[in-house]
């Protein structure tokens, strides 16, 4: 699997750590299963290249994508809230808000099941859904691809990366699930201190990750260094949507399951849930204290859980480290 090369890793904002081998007192420190990986895995089949990403990105932002050319990637996948839109639902092609928020892109290179309900396996297959869903964008492939040939620039474009076949959709899906790849979050406070920086968060947002792997027991379900196991769990939140159910009938813990999502740059990425519905950290906090409604389905590792007053404010700063530096995505030059 290929490694991406140091000018890549600083043009996508994905500076990661250096690796090196563990010592005893690192294997033994809770905060070595967070360390940040070396390298962004790409599929052998759709290795990274700079211009592949490029055109990736160029085409996440090209409302020409959508059915009314009014819609493109970035629309519900906004860079300025963390790749999301800071609206219960995102707004689609009939002008109503979707059932379900918009999952962030941060960090998809990492997650094997896309969508809240893990109904693709493949960021090509994301890609797909969306722009071809008649309430999201309404696009049309063979009416997206004559727009893109009617574009010198696509189609020299798609020309030089795909040699013999020109514009396609499979090579339309290709470029921007290679640009997705490369949204990585940033360094934030967190991993200074996971790599041994004392100092860069402070004494409450330490005692806040002691909660989070302890007491509160948030690090059963949200592990790793991008904070999700990637399965689905029943977290006991009102709701008619069956979730996962859609697609394992026979699992009753399936019902009203949806994935886990992973906490990086939580601080744009308000409001949270599958659907929106809660507004901020505290009140999210707050529900996981109340346990959820208690159902057949309910996820085995959801409990009450009583936090003293500090010990809130403590998890709270924890879950702030965990957000990088705000950076400016520059925005790409569309073809006319």
């Amino acid at each position: 699997m290929p490694f991406l090369r140091g000018m890549m890793m600083l043009a996508a904002g994905a500076l990661l750590c250096a690796g090196h081998l563990a010592t005893a007192s690192e294997r033994d420190d809770p905060r070595t299963p967070y360390r940040r990986p070396t390298s962004i895995p790409f599929p052998e089949n759709a290795p990274y290249s700079p211009q592949m990403a490029t055109l990736g990105k160029m085409l996440f932002f090209d409302p020409r994508l959508s059915g009314k050319q009014n819609l493109s990637c970035a629309s519900c996948h906004n860079p300025s809230f963390g790749f999301e839109v800071p609206v219960p639902g995102a707004i689609g092609a009939t002008n109503t808000p979707l059932g379900r928020k918009a999952p962030t892109v941060l960090n998809a290179a990492w997650i094997p099941t896309l969508f809240w309900d893990g109904r693709a396996p493949d960021l090509e297959t994301q890609a797909m859904g969306p722009i071809t869903a008649d309430a999201e964008m309404d696009g049309k492939f063979p009416e997206i691809i004559a727009r893109l040939k009617a574009r010198p620039e696509y189609e020299a474009w798609f020309a030089r990366l795909f040699p013999g076949k020109g514009v396609t959709q499979e090579g339309i899906l290709t470029a921007i699930a290679t640009y997705e790849r490369t949204v990585v979050s940033g360094w934030a406070p967190f991993d200074r201190w996971v790599e041994g920086d004392e100092t860069a968060i402070a004494p409450a947002a330490q005692r806040g990750f002691a909660l989070f792997t302890g007491k509160a027991g948030c690090a059963s379900c949200h592990t790793g260094w991008n904070f999700t196991d990637n399965r689905f769990h029943d977290l006991g939140l009102p709701t008619r949507d069956l979730g996962r159910a859609a697609f394992e009938p026979d699992s009753v813990l399936a019902r009203h399951a949806f994935k886990t999502p992973g906490l990086r740059n939580l601080t744009y990425r308000a409001p949270f849930g599958h659907a929106g519905q809660f507004a901020d950290l505290e009140a999210i906090v707050a529900f996981y204290e109340s346990g959820g409604i208690a159902r057949p389905s309910k996820s085995p590792l959801m409990k009450p859980l009583q936090l003293a007053p500090e010990e809130r404010a403590d998890l709270i700063a924890f879950l702030r480290a965990l957000t990088a530096e705000q950076t400016r995505t520059a925005l790409p030059n569309l073809p006319n």
